[in-house]
């Protein structure tokens, strides 16, 4: 790499991590990295917004009452493994403002059908319910929870069409 590549390159990631730590800041991250895909490790409870695999924001979040494994059957109180697409926004949402995940996909309904079961669906990264307060962890049908600040922002910078892959 020649002198003024290496310039440029240092340049703009003094740039990127200025645009990312300057909280009075008039230019948001989401202006100039729009969220290309979003990672979600269920193992380690993080979710990551990516926008060519770069990390622009991780969140930390609830799963389901029985979060070990992925969705086989509706009411297993377990969130899907597998790669997905964010395929509808509710903001009348009961969980604040909710996201919707494409679960089940073809394969979800046959594994489901195989065992003689219903896949289930309406599974949605989403903020906290509306009308109580939560006190333990993993408390959802099988949904990815987050803080209603966290859903506001996520909401606000992800479009309807983003791909979402969730890993054990």
């Amino acid at each position: 790499m020649n002198r003024r590549n290496f310039n440029f390159v240092s340049l703009s990631i003094l740039g990127i991590g200025l645009i990312g730590c300057s909280s009075g800041s008039r230019i948001r991250w989401q202006d100039s990295f729009p969220v290309t895909s979003i990672l979600v490790n269920k193992g380690e409870r993080e979710l990551f917004l990516l926008n060519d695999g770069f990390v622009l924001k991780k969140y930390n979040f609830d799963l389901g009452f029985n979060p070990i494994g992925g969705k086989r059957v509706e009411g297993d109180g377990k969130t899907p493994e597998g790669v997905y697409y964010i395929n509808r926004r509710n903001p009348n949402s009961n969980f604040h403002l909710s996201l919707g995940i494409s679960y089940p996909n073809d394969e979800d309904v046959k594994n489901a059908q195989a065992l003689g079961k219903d896949p289930g669906g309406d599974i949605f990264i989403h903020g906290q319910p509306n009308s109580t307060n939560v006190t333990r962890e993993d408390w959802t049908e099988g949904c990815i929870a987050v803080s209603n600040d966290d859903i506001e922002e996520i909401y606000r910078v992800v479009k309807t069409g983003t791909p979402i892959i969730i890993r054990p």
